[in-house]
């Protein structure tokens, strides 16, 4: 029995998908949809040589043109911090006398332990301070 191309090219094709997936580059996806235009190529009954035609000008074309605009979009996007990192840089305002030793704040809607990161600094009730760190569950304030 013999194998159809169409069918080679789709194995092709998912040869260079499972690379894809297990090292994330992008380039491999690109040759895969190529292989597929191979494919749909032979299954129309056009011989090997517009096959591989088709096959590198679909591959071509989508690393040309696809792979900038995809760069540029991850390039652009902004590392969003979550946890206690979205917390540094934030400002809040003083509860209690914060120290060297220890205070309270208000914290994103919510009170905090904090102390001053300068031991010898020290703010009052009403302040407002920047959260320079995050220790454990206490803020370290300037």
């Amino acid at each position: 029995m013999e194998i159809d191309a169409w069918v080679w090219w789709l194995i092709g094709a998912v040869g260079l998908g499972i690379p894809l997936v297990l090292t994330a580059m992008p380039e491999l996806g690109m040759f895969s949809v190529g292989a597929v235009a191979g494919a749909v190529t032979a299954g129309l009954g056009f011989g090997v040589v517009p096959q591989v035609v088709v096959f590198v000008v679909v591959s071509v074309a989508l690393l040309v043109f696809v792979r900038p605009i995809a760069a540029r979009h991850l390039a652009g996007q902004a590392q969003h911090a979550t946890g206690v990192d979205a917390l540094k840089g934030r400002q809040a305002t003083v509860l209690k006398r914060v120290d060297g030793s220890g205070g309270r704040i208000k914290l994103a809607g919510e009170v905090w332990s904090a102390r001053s990161y300068a031991a010898d600094q020290t703010f009052e009730p009403g302040q407002q301070v920047d959260v320079v760190e995050i220790d454990g569950a206490t803020a370290l304030v300037m």
